[in-house]
């Protein structure tokens, strides 16, 4: 059969034996019915009326109250007319209004975390033009910036020991209201929740608790689980956050379908309404279909995606969204499975996005590194390095930490797979240096995984448009997938198939 994978800005054409499997997210298993447009408002004001777990907005704000509203940056969930962030956050705003709360005391935060700071275009993307223009001339829609220590608050450790620095804006609020996305996500099931404010709105020392090796290659971590260590600290450093600030944050998160259309939205107190929003998300995150296991996965990456332009091209971005894809896919993946992913891997590092992985890339390449955990002990150095710091503050710049959590990342898929082939580099070299074999065609690396890895006959799983659409965590026809655990919610719903 003849296939197209992404591939630069375009698609490379393969030719696979007539026995490959496909999958494509959201059409071969089709996803569960999502919110009809025209009842979208409805259902989201009636989520936000009846929260989980807490008391409605109307009860917790009112005149003179300071309100901060967190959403997601541009890497997470949907910018059409109908997204989740526009229709809550509007909805939100006239709930305040209505309790008495005055625009000049409302502050709209990108929680951009260690990612790069969103531009004025972007943040007018992901707003829409009503909401930009409202609040963004009066200076009232900012990215959060983690090495702003006057904007930011130390609160100590969990008991777990991890640090805890978080957004004082955020922090000295009478109310604080988290917009999220339950979507499926590798770093610990989903995105929302409690990750929301754990990872978008804190210090790279916080996440430096749990995007490291420690944490990141455990047996917990891959395949991806709600119940992972990682989960867990991102649980415990939301609750000591609304410990320390006595009180709790206002989520409004929203299940998402494969093109980011809201399924059901959830709101009210975290500790409550994460268990039960995932019990809808799980459904149409854990995909229990694969009659066997695969011996050889087959996708390719465009040059632009989640993080930005050149994360396909990028070596060490590269190998950390190869990874995602084990982490999601692994319950399907044999002892001994081989991973084949076109890219067009052409040099292109888009320095000014990560001006630090050039060199962290050239470090890799000396000294006695062997893999890249061995990279790990630079975390610091990297983290600390005042010139990466100001492209970061400055330039719209990726924080430098952000590139340990992909290192940290990047190695699983080296930890899961027997080989992993790249097709189609144009400077194959950055490949070969990530510890990748290169060969010019997807055919080419099949016929070679077949000589060496996987015998003449492997099961062949192709993921198609796998960076375009919102992904699955694929599982074995007859998995169940036991969610965040009755124990925790005591939802007898949550042991579904």
């Amino acid at each position: 059969m003849k296939l197209s994978f992404e591939y630069g800005a375009g698609l490379m054409a393969a030719e696979l034996p007539d026995t490959t499997d496909i999958f494509i997210p959201g059409e071969t298993v089709p996803d569960p019915a999502y919110i009809p447009e025209d009842r979208l408002v409805e259902e989201t004001l009636k989520s936000i009326r009846n929260p989980m777990g807490m008391e409605p907005l109307s009860e917790l704000a009112h005149k003179g109250s300071k309100v901060t509203i967190i959403f997601p940056d541009r890497v997470k969930g949907g910018e059409q007319p109908t997204s989740h962030r526009k229709i809550s956050i509007k909805l939100i705003l006239d709930e305040l209004y209505a309790a008495g709360v005055e625009k000049k005391d409302i502050l709209l935060i990108c929680s951009n975390g260690l990612h790069r700071k969103n531009t004025e275009q972007e943040i007018h993307n992901i707003l829409g033009d009503e909401l930009f223009h409202e609040f963004w001339h009066t200076h009232q829609i900012i990215n959060h910036d983690s090495e702003d220590y006057d904007h930011l608050v130390d609160l100590g450790t969990t008991d777990r020991g991890d640090p805890v620095l978080m957004n004082k804006y955020v922090y000295d609020s009478d109310v604080a209201i988290l917009i999220g996305h339950t979507q499926g996500n590798p770093y610990g099931g989903y995105s929302g929740g409690y990750k929301h404010c754990a990872t978008g709105i804190t210090h790279w020392r916080s996440i430096a608790s749990h995007h490291v090796p420690e944490v990141m290659h455990r047996k917990d971590f891959t395949p991806v689980s709600g119940t992972s260590l990682m989960r867990t600290k991102f649980d415990e450093i939301g609750q000591h956050m609304e410990k320390c600030m006595g009180k709790k944050f206002f989520c409004c998160d929203a299940v998402l379908d494969t093109k980011s259309r809201q399924i059901e939205i959830n709101s009210g107190y975290a500790k409550v309404m994460q268990p039960h929003s995932w019990i809808m998300a799980d459904k149409r995150t854990y995909v229990p279909w694969a009659e066997k296991k695969y011996d050889v996965m087959v996708f390719g990456m465009p040059q632009f995606f989640h993080y930005g332009e050149g994360m396909g091209t990028n070596p060490i971005m590269l190998l950390q969204a190869i990874s995602a894809q084990v982490i999601r896919h692994k319950r399907i993946m044999s002892d001994n499975c081989v991973i084949i992913c076109a890219s067009l891997c052409n040099g292109y590092f888009h320095d000014e996005l990560w001006p630090y992985l050039r060199e962290m890339y050239d470090m890799f390449q000396h000294d006695y590194m062997n893999t890249l955990p061995d990279m790990n002990r630079y975390g610091e150095y990297f983290a600390t390095n005042e010139e990466y710091i100001r492209k970061y503050r400055y330039c719209n710049a990726f924080h430098p930490f952000h590139g340990f959590s992909m290192i940290s990342c990047g190695h699983i898929a080296e930890m899961n797979t027997s080989a992993i082939y790249l097709c189609g580099a144009q400077d194959p070299g950055y490949a070969r240096g990530m510890g990748l074999k290169t060969r010019a065609t997807i055919e080419e690396a099949l016929e070679d995984a077949k000589k060496k890895f996987v015998g003449p006959n492997p099961n062949i799983l192709a993921l198609p448009q796998t960076f375009k659409l919102g992904a699955v965590h694929l599982m074995m026809k007859d998995d169940v997938y036991e969610g965040k655990g009755a124990e925790d919610c005591a939802c007898a719903a949550h042991m579904h198939h």
